[in-house]
């Protein structure tokens, strides 16, 4: 018997999984006071399949996230036909540049000069080749005392130079900021440090206004310090697949 989306039942526990993270941001929403201004899902499905992603599109997400260029080509590629949105959410390496254009919508870890070269030219070829849209950029910021050493990121001094960097690239649209609160810190904290960064950031650039920031164990305190854009994974999608 052929499952369809009402009796397979991995549809049903991502239905039940998205019903419930859905319930959480909409009421941390509520409570920082943002009930009519909730963020964006970018459903994070790294080492999931694709059919994952059909089923999720087939429930009303149309954005998600992969933090590697393999992995992410390769679903694009299978899901061509969905109208879906791909997030580049992981750290990337500048020769890949020119593989990611071709179907990220945005890339949130923007996190050095020769990374916004190597997009720039890429977007330059690609936008030439196929007349796409310009590339969404978070730059990622790292909250460690020691940038980058851990996580990922520039250091919060960098951050002006990055976005004066991106907003001059032709094919690059300066969309905001990114973090990903440290192992072990305050997340109230780590964000707060965040949107501290981000309205620096729009004193100069006002139109940047995004804040990719919280995950499945933190998302109510990114919610609270006003992200735009949540990341969530395992809280959706469950536990890493096993590998046969």
């Amino acid at each position: 018997m052929t499952e369809t989306p009402e009796t397979d039942p991995r549809t049903a526990q991502l239905r039940q999984r998205l019903e419930a993270v859905n319930l959480r941001i909409a009421e941390a929403a509520v409570a920082a006071g943002r009930s009519g201004d909730a963020p964006r899902l970018i459903v994070v499905t790294k080492f999931h399949p694709a059919d994952d992603v059909r089923r999720l599109a087939g429930l009303g997400v149309s954005d998600f996230g992969e933090n590697r260029d393999q992995e992410a080509s390769e679903k694009a590629a299978t899901l061509s036909g969905l109208d879906v949105r791909w997030h580049f959410v992981g750290q990337l390496q500048s020769k890949k540049s020119k593989n990611v254009v071709r179907y990220a919508h945005a890339v949130h870890s923007v996190d050095r000069p020769q990374l916004v070269e190597t997009l720039g030219r890429a977007m330059s070829a690609e936008q030439e080749a196929s007349g796409r849209g310009p590339l969404e950029c978070f730059i990622q910021v790292s909250l460690e005392d020691d940038a980058g050493a851990h996580r990922g990121g520039a250091a919060p001094a960098d951050v002006a130079l990055l976005a004066d960097q991106v907003e001059a690239a032709a094919g690059l649209q300066l969309a905001g900021v990114m973090a990903v609160a440290p192992l072990g810190a305050d997340a109230d904290r780590a964000f707060a440090k965040l949107a501290d960064i981000s309205a620096a950031l729009r004193a100069d650039h006002p139109a940047a206004a995004g804040i990719s920031a919280g995950m499945s164990q933190d998302l109510e305190s990114a919610i609270r310090h006003g992200a735009t854009h949540l990341r969530i994974g395992s809280d959706i999608l469950g536990s890493r697949p096993a590998v046969r």
